[in-house]
């Protein structure tokens, strides 16, 4: 490796440092339901808005609990000096996209038969620091 893609390497880890990212592929539950918890906790502190999905009464809220708390623990292994209250993380981004939909046929009246779409999403959580 070069000089110089070696000092852009080391920059971008430098600069990454004090983010945290965490994945969840394939969740077998509507986008449209994620993103109603989902927007309830960005840009909140991590602390805060894990109580939030801790007692939320919405299903989607124990899956996002879930990936928050494997982001925390990404940040834990980058920074492991570190302890999380000094930090003062908050959720930086989180965004829920639409995966793959299962088709069904469900039996309908007249031999008719209506198509049921089971759909699934993809959540990106993304923690950051408070600036």
């Amino acid at each position: 490796m070069g000089s110089r893609k070696r000092e852009s390497a080391l920059a971008r880890k430098i600069a990454n440092q004090d983010v945290a990212k965490a994945l969840h592929n394939d969740c077998p539950s509507s986008p449209r339901k994620m993103r109603l918890v989902a927007d309830i906790i960005r840009g909140v502190e991590v602390e805060k808005a894990l109580s939030i999905l801790k007692y939320s009464k919405k299903g989607a809220s124990e899956k996002l609990e879930k990936v928050l708390l494997s982001a925390i623990a990404n940040w834990q292994t980058k920074n492991e000096g570190a302890d999380i209250e000094e930090a003062n993380l908050i959720v930086k981004e989180i965004f829920v996209d639409s995966a793959r939909q299962l088709k069904r046929l469900r039996p309908a009246p007249q031999g008719r038969g209506y198509r049921i779409r089971k759909r699934s999403n993809h959540i990106t959580l993304i923690l950051g620091t408070k600036n």
